[in-house]
């Protein structure tokens, strides 16, 4: 079995994920690359994504959700993502594997069976055939057909539990804000929309996708990606795992097992460990994709300020320090424990951080 070092692994990982070196693809394919960027809140996703490109503008997510080049759906842990029209479809599908809505507590609850979701599918769809609604104004539509006149205080109701299941079946997505009310559209009424495709296609695409994006990765991370995340079934992602083995290589990382694709496996073993500083937001897919719980990544005793969202400072991929902006100040909280602070790397960062945002700012330390 081929050997490399975590510290080689996060390196190459870190090229995965455009942050070292930093990429200079448009939005839309970091998204891609990612797999999907938790859309809220929006300041922080553009953030996220804008600090993996060479060369951005303010406004960059807005517009790709304008174009069509990028949708805003439910998808993992039932929050916001946005996905790329074209391979959205494959984590949808892995959403949607579930069925939630055939649970006997939701046919009771919301008075649908199984067999009325084709009915109820189609009654959104023309409903929202001349353009978005509100959800005031889907409610009106939807509760219009008779069958479906009890749903008004349902999809008017803020937790849209009854309408996520209509962005995982391909149905809608999110629509531009108007007048500061969230509106929901057709997908297909987007040109690049690919569809949902079938379960046994899309489970290897989005194994695939996690271990090039994530990887290397041993089986329990794929699991707590697809599965806990997506809710797609331990049994079914260990049977794609199982049908992709021929195009998979076993490495092991200082005593762990994990996955990578088979072609990506020479340009692993040539990366050299790094100790590349970032800066990046709370709740960023650095530490969401392999999850908070994996100590490679987030240093256990450091874990509570991750999973509360906290700004996040790194060092060759593993989580060292936190930081706030603070006036016109970069408030760094650098962890002991990760050694000496690098104070060069910081000022770097801050700098460019400042080009992000637009706006003049410094860098000041305190012990995490």
């Amino acid at each position: 079995m081929t050997s490399v070092t975590w510290p080689q692994a996060l390196a190459w990982r870190m090229r995965q994920q455009l942050l070292d070196p930093v990429g200079g693809l448009p939005v839309e394919e970091v998204v891609r690359r990612l797999q999907a960027v938790p859309a809220y809140p929006a300041p922080s996703a553009e953030l996220a994504l804008r600090l993996r490109q060479r060369r951005s503008r303010p406004g960059e997510v807005a517009r790709a959700l304008a174009e069509g080049r990028l949708v805003q759906v439910y998808a993992f842990r039932g929050a916001t993502h946005l996905l790329t029209p074209q391979d959205g479809g494959t984590v949808l599908a892995l959403r949607a594997a579930g069925r939630m809505w055939e649970r006997p507590s939701w046919q009771e609850f919301y008075g649908l069976t199984p067999e009325d979701w084709p009915d109820f599918r189609s009654a959104v769809r023309e409903a929202l055939a001349d353009g978005p609604l509100t959800r005031a104004e889907l409610a009106a539509a939807i509760t219009r057909t008779p069958r479906f006149a009890h749903l008004g205080p349902a999809v008017t109701g803020g937790s849209d539990t009854l309408l996520k299941p209509l962005t995982w079946q391909g149905v809608m997505s999110f629509g531009p804000v108007r007048d500061g009310e969230a509106t929901f559209q057709r997908l297909d009424a987007n040109p690049r929309w690919a569809g949902v495709p079938d379960l046994d296609v899309a489970g290897p695409r989005a194994v695939e996708a996690y271990l090039r994006a994530y990887g290397p990765a041993a089986e329990d991370r794929v699991l707590y990606w697809l599965g806990e995340g997506l809710g797609a079934g331990r049994r079914r992602i260990r049977t794609w795992l199982a049908g992709l083995a021929p195009r998979l290589a076993e490495v092991d990382i200082d005593g762990t097992a994990a996955l990578v694709p088979t072609d990506e496996l020479e340009g692993l073993m040539a990366t050299p460990a790094a100790t590349t500083v970032r800066l990046l937001p709370g709740h960023d897919q650095w530490v969401l994709g392999p999850g908070t719980a994996d100590p490679h990544v987030v240093p256990p005793a450091r874990r509570k300020p991750v999973t509360r969202g906290a700004n996040l400072v790194t060092a060759g991929g593993v989580v060292s320090g936190t930081w706030a902006v603070t006036g016109e100040e970069v408030d760094v909280s650098w962890f002991p424990e990760a050694g000496p602070t690098p104070r060069e790397e910081l000022d770097e960062q801050v700098g460019r951080l400042s080009e992000v945002l637009g706006r003049s700012l410094r860098l000041a330390v305190r012990d995490g």
